[in-house]
């Protein structure tokens, strides 16, 4: 090797090496809610098959409209630099509540051809818990039991060990799913069903891999103190990690019994300022100055860019850029930039390219986007327009 080869090889290895340190220096100040990420919404969906699209549509078109998306599989939204998750589950104990959608008969009725089958592997006939959209209508999910979901969030993880935190928010269904008439109903949850979610969720991540309400409360009083004080984790601590957070507010309060201060729980509630178990809110519909504040009070907040495809639709990215420009930790899509709309190829992503950005809220001053995940990039987001 002649000297100069050698030379301009030390010397890239040196700026390999000083780029490691500065990124180790910003991980060591930098908080996980002080980064946006880009989330999909209902990530699980692939949407309809042929013939149950066209009977939904016909027959529900209202609906359809606003369900008229589908996602790629979570561990191809990730690669594709989705951060934030979002997975639908209803309790099945017993297994086989679901495993015949009745859209499949009613397709037949109609004379449309057969769909492939939904569940050729019959994981739904499986006991535990079940990711689905609209129960008997369209329950086409990439990972239809919850377990397989997480093991394919973990699977990920694992082979991507740097990542900024995963944020996953779980939705619980009770009740009516479906527009259909007679559709099946999912059970109700019980205290057990809340303890059983828990533990199905550590039967996949070893605690060493949670970043859990007891993590952040520390020897704080409530969980929210922790928050106003600014003690989420920093970046060095919740790399290559996951936390978990319970989108329905209503079910709040039967997830806190016994555990008033999420005090051995996975999951952190959506709740409100002035609340004991106040960490994350979810602000879906929120303005930018009261999603602002919240922000910089110290909450994690979940907002939505878009809704019912009506943005991918008319490519207005108004509330797009408002949700992003509010420092919300979490700005929620049915169109990542993996996934345009198909109607106007309207997206939601981060300016750059990359999975996630310093909070343009309350970020620290000289903290850089290149060093939250140094060489992972993306597409860039569709233009601005504002009809």
């Amino acid at each position: 090797m002649t000297s100069s080869r050698l030379g301009t090889g030390l010397l890239a290895l040196a700026a390999v090496a000083a780029a490691a340190q500065t990124s180790n220096k910003q991980d060591k100040l930098l908080h996980l809610n002080q980064i946006q990420v880009v989330g999909s919404h209902n990530s699980y969906n692939t949407g309809f098959a042929p013939s149950e699209e066209k009977y939904f549509s016909t027959h529900f078109p209202e609906a359809f409209h606003g369900v008229d998306y589908h996602h790629q599989s979570l561990p191809k939204q990730l690669d594709a630099g989705v951060r934030q998750l979002e997975l639908d589950i209803v309790t099945d104990p017993a297994g086989g509540r679901f495993s015949h959608p009745k859209i499949v008969g009613l397709t037949k009725e109609a004379g449309l051809p057969a769909d492939p089958d939904f569940d050729p592997q019959h994981e739904m006939d499986k006991p535990g818990f079940k990711v689905i959209h609209l129960g008997d209508g369209n329950q086409r999910s990439s990972c239809q039991t919850f377990v397989h979901c997480l093991q394919d969030i973990r699977g990920w993880s694992k082979a991507h060990p740097k990542h900024v935190p995963i944020l996953l928010l779980i939705e619980d269904k009770q009740g009516r799913l479906s527009q259909l008439p007679g559709a099946t109903t999912a059970e109700p949850w019980t205290a057990e069903t809340w303890n059983a979610l828990d533990a199905e969720i550590r039967s996949v991540f070893p605690e060493q891999e949670l970043i859990t309400p007891d993590k952040v409360r520390g020897k704080y009083p409530t969980l929210e103190a922790a928050v106003l004080a600014g003690e989420w984790p920093t970046l060095a601590e919740s790399r290559g990690k996951v936390l978990f957070l319970l989108y329905n507010r209503p079910s709040a309060p039967a997830y806190l019994a016994g555990h008033p201060l999420l005090q051995g729980r996975v999951l952190f509630t959506n709740s409100e300022p002035g609340k004991p178990d106040a960490a994350f809110v979810e602000r879906d519909k929120g303005s930018e100055d009261e999603i602002r504040a919240l922000v910089k009070s110290g909450y994690l907040v979940r907002t939505r860019a878009d809704f019912n495809t009506d943005q991918g639709r008319t490519n207005d990215t108004t509330r797009r850029d408002l949700t992003l420009a509010s420092g919300a930790q979490m700005v929620s899509t049915d169109f990542p930039v993996s996934e345009p709309a198909p109607w106007t190829g309207y997206t939601v992503g981060l300016s750059g390219g990359v999975p996630a950005r310093c909070n343009p809220v309350n970020a620290p001053t000289g903290c850089n986007d290149a060093l939250l995940e140094p060489g992972v990039k993306t597409k860039e987001p569709s233009a601005s327009r504002q009809p």
